[in-house]
């Protein structure tokens, strides 16, 4: 049976809204929701392949428990495992306290798992130690709101890029971490000329594709910058006086301070041409409208709540807040970080909004669960709560749905404070992250597809997540799982509230208490039932009962939620990044997203296309800086400071100024050997959000000489779930702790490729080379090519089937794989360019067909598969249809309608 279900995407803050079809309880196409506000049905690439992620090969489908760390873990029941779960939680509060025990949550929860979890500590055990990798990345822009705006509320919504004159993007590249807003940005700027675009990023990214003006700042220079642009506001008049004296105070004191910033001086901060500065402040001052649009880059630092405070000044100070094409608008990175804020899910917060510092809102919120008490004492936040890990202090953690051994900063002392633990749970939809090995207690949660409940995107929009599919083998949903230990915890610790405390059944009734918790607060969700978001579609809070619509921005009439009314200036200055480089440490390492993958790659790497664009991690720099190094494009650096290293491929980029280095923060010790980028960033916090400086660490890269190489391409039996891509992949992944260097990853579409990449010192014995052939399946002689050179440690062999090449592992000298990892993905070596698979030579033979560079991304597709469709006498709607391309996010149409236009003079 064929269902289609409305959902939304998993990913990104946008939100988007995704039509999920399903046949046979099985999820089998996805696409763009044309009705949902957030997209109008466009999907960036991750969107696109959700569909081809959800595959079962790596889900976590039954609890797992191991009764001592040395042991392995054994399948369970849920009832063993829960009550085991409440015993180790019990034992350990009983004789430590409650504050010995954690809860580590994500922004991927939907609320309801959230609000669950937020009362389960805070409302039964006792205990704010519950933290959610939000931390990692929203909760500098909660507090730079709080401190400047009196909330934590996005004043904005996407619509205002259709309004503005001038939009200021500032610590995000949008154009791959937020690609359906970037998309809606080009729209804008196509429908007026006029609008300018300044892009304040210390790299060339992808993003300044669009922008009239690009600041390439030093990085943790943000606060000198807008102080300077301020400086140039009131040098030039350009300040809205009025604004400021009605609705806004602190302002004198911030007046004096920037005094201080002129464009002079802060071009040596910033490493900016002072004119530049200028005319940034100018476009800004003059326009009738101005959006500033900002994520990680601001927030991942140890002063990110100041970040964000100076680039709101610059709209309190011009009046551009609170009306069309205005306002200071924080990307949010996960699909559902705002909804876990909405909830309390910071070790700071409490429900709707309320400060666990006041001792008003404690009392409200013990009132409102029935609860003796909330208690006072400070949550451990993301990074002090794995320090008291390691350090004994908390005993017992619970994860959910998040990746720490990987997502931390300084990784080597989260993974030691997970071994120091007594006892770990790991919740999860997937076995096989970083975090899992760590785990005592494995307990499988539902994923994408198979949830209902609510979530938040960045302009405050709640949708309506449905399930498509039931949940598979023994996975719960994660509001059950919380629910059900809280019964089980409550029971062993005597406490007679509980079932009071936890009535729900439904995550409707969940949410129907959350809903009761917010009347009368800033983000009053009263009339916004379960029912209402069925039959009106997703709403921006504020929506009270009563209400006919939700807000679509905020302060429109210049009342600031503060004790005063008004809006709020802070004396903000200038400070360094946490780590300044050195002769030992000379280069800034950036760290950032690929369009195509999400966080640690749980899920994105398991989709083949999604491995297209780069299917390794690559150290991206300056040429001159290569050149220093003795690096070619191409070349192994080892990257490496005081808590970590890992030696990566690296890459010329000429948008990448001197002195600096870029690396994609997705690769872990799934898919390499090592910890990957976080590993090399520091645990500095801000001292306000107590957020950590994720966006740059100061390194050493030095060239490794590894002369021997190894790589491995070899299709998978997708008709075998034994041999299919993913499961080769899995079994091969041990071979990585094997070399200095190695990555493995997927290539390809239908007929996927999984990639080995090694490099050493010198041939490893011919054991490894054995055990590789027989992991990859090309052990044995039959159908097999074999090239052997021993004096130059070659060792080659292909192995082919049926006129089709299979496999290829180049031992020793590897050029071909330039050529031959696009031919063999193509499936378009035939039988008699089969030889050429072990040839010594970058360059393809003749009769191989040419790379095809990807036109569209989103679906996967080439150049040479376009043209071949425009040759049959395709037209555009019927390329569209047959391939695809152009009907997920919409960025290849230009280039797509460009190749249709020149197809048709041909065919006439």
């Amino acid at each position: 049976m064929k269902t289609e279900t409305r959902s939304t995407c998993c990913y990104c803050g946008t939100g988007c809204g995704v039509v999920i079809d399903a046949e046979d309880g099985r999820i089998t196409g996805v696409r763009g929701d044309k009705a949902h506000p957030a997209n109008f049905g466009r999907l960036c690439a991750k969107g696109a392949a959700l569909a081809d992620s959800a595959r079962l090969d790596y889900r976590l489908l039954h609890p797992q428990l191991r009764d001592v760390r040395t042991a392995p873990r054994r399948r369970v029941g849920w009832d063993d495992a829960l009550d085991h779960a409440a015993r180790r939680f019990a034992d350990t509060i009983r004789a430590h306290g409650p504050d010995s025990v954690a809860f580590y949550l994500a922004g991927q929860l939907l609320t309801e798992d959230y609000y669950v979890f937020n009362k389960l500590a805070k409302g039964l055990i006792g205990t704010n130690n519950l933290d959610t990798n939000s931390r990692l990345c929203m909760s500098s822009a909660v507090a730079g709101y709080k401190q400047t705006l009196g909330a934590d509320a996005v004043p904005c919504a996407y619509e205002d890029l259709d309004h503005a004159e001038c939009v200021l993007i500032a610590g995000s590249n949008a154009a791959v971490a937020h690609p359906i807003v970037y998309r809606r940005l080009e729209d804008a700027k196509a429908a007026n000329p006029n609008l300018r675009v300044i892009v304040v990023d210390p790299r060339r990214s992808e993003t300044c594709a669009i922008a009239d003006l690009h600041l390439a700042l030093k990085p943790g220079s943000d606060i000198a910058l807008y102080n300077a642009m301020l400086h140039v506001l009131l040098k030039e008049g350009l300040v809205d006086r009025d604004y400021i004296a009605a609705h806004t105070e602190g302002f004198a004191a911030l007046e004096t301070l920037v005094e201080r910033y002129t464009p002079a001086m802060v071009a040596e901060l910033t490493g900016l041409e002072p004119e530049a500065i200028v005319l940034a402040a100018r476009w800004f001052g003059t326009a009738k409208s101005a959006l500033s649009l900002y994520c990680q880059g601001l927030n991942q630092s140890w002063h990110g709540t100041h970040n964000n405070a100076a680039i709101i000044h610059l709209h309190l100070a011009t009046g551009h807040i609170g009306k069309p094409g205005s306002g200071p608008f924080s990307l949010t990175g996960q699909p559902n970080a705002m909804g876990g804020r909405e909830v309390g899910g910071l070790s700071n917060l409490l429900s709707a909004h309320r400060d666990l510092g006041n001792p008003a809102h404690r009392a409200e919120m013990a009132r409102f669960w029935g609860v003796p008490f909330v208690p006072p004492k400070p949550g451990k936040p993301a990074v002090e709560l794995f320090r008291a890990l390691k350090s004994g202090e908390i005993k017992a953690v619970w994860i959910a749905c998040t990746n720490p051994a990987q997502s931390m900063p300084d990784v080597a002392e989260v993974r030691a404070a997970l071994e120091a633990a007594e006892f770990v749970v790991l919740q999860d939809a997937y076995a096989n992250t970083d975090t899992a090995k760590y785990a005592d207690l494995l307990l499988p949660a539902t994923s994408w597809g198979e949830k209902e409940g609510t979530v938040t995107n960045s302009e405050r929009r709640i949708s309506r997540v449905r399930a498509a599919v039931p949940a598979p083998g023994e996975a719960r949903h994660d509001w059950q799982i919380a629910l059900d230990f809280a019964r089980r915890l409550g029971a062993e610790l005597g406490q007679p509230l509980t079932d009071k405390l936890f009535p729900y059944t439904t995550p409707e009734s969940i949410h129907a208490e959350h809903r009761a918790s917010t009347c009368g607060r800033d983000l009053d969700i009263g009339g916004l039932s379960y029912a209402l978001l069925e039959t009106a579609g997703p709403q921006q809070w504020p929506y009270p009962e009563g209400a006919a619509a939700g807000k679509v921005r905020l302060y429109e009439d210049g009342v600031f939620p503060t004790p005063s009314g008004r809006a709020r200036f802070v004396a903000v200055e200038h400070k360094p990044t946490a780590e300044q480089t050195d002769p030992a440490r000379p280069i800034s390492l950036l760290t950032g997203r690929l369009l195509e993958q999400w966080h640690g790659m749980s899920r994105t790497g398991t989709v083949p296309r999604l491995f297209n664009g780069e299917d390794e991690p690559l150290l991206k720099m300056n040429g001159c800086d290569l050149r220093h190094r003795g690096l070619e494009p191409g070349a192994l650096a080892k990257v490496s400071n005081g808590r970590g290293e890992i030696i990566v491929r690296v890459e010329s980029d000429e948008g990448m100024p001197r002195g600096r280095a870029w690396l994609p923060m997705h690769w872990g010790e799934q898919f390499m050997n090592g910890y990957g980028a976080n590993a090399l960033m520091p645990a500095a916090t801000d001292p306000y959000s107590f957020q950590p400086e994720l966006k740059h660490a100061a390194v050493a890269v030095e060239k490794v000489e590894l002369p021997w190489t190894l790589v491995v391409l070899r299709h998978g039996d997708e008709a075998s779930a034994a041999d299919n891509a993913l499961a080769l992949l899995e079994r091969a992944r041990p071979l990585l702790k094997r070399f200095p260097y190695a990555t493995i990853g997927l290539y390809g579409g239908a007929e996927p490729l999984v990639v080995l990449r090694a490099a050493a010192a010198s041939a490893p014995p011919a054991e490894l080379l054995a055990e590789i052939d027989a992991l990859f399946g090309l052990a044995g002689d039959e159908g097999a090519i074999v090239y052997v050179d021993p004096k130059r440690a070659i060792d080659k062999k292909a192995l082919a089937r049926d006129g089709r090449l299979l496999g290829v592992r180049l031992a020793g000298e590897t050029l071909a794989v330039a050529w031959l990892k696009d031919a063999m993905a193509d499936d378009a070596i035939d039988a008699a360019l089969i030889r050429f698979a072990l040839a010594p030579s970058a360059t393809p033979p003749k009769q191989a067909p040419a790379h095809s560079p990807l036109l569209c991304k989103c679906a996967g597709v080439s150049e040479a598969q376009v043209k071949k469709a425009l040759a049959a006498g395709a037209s555009l709607d019927a390329v569209q249809d047959q391939l695809k391309c152009g009907t997920f996010c919409g960025g290849c149409l230009p280039e797509l309608k460009k190749m249709v236009a020149a197809a048709q003079p041909a065919a006439a």
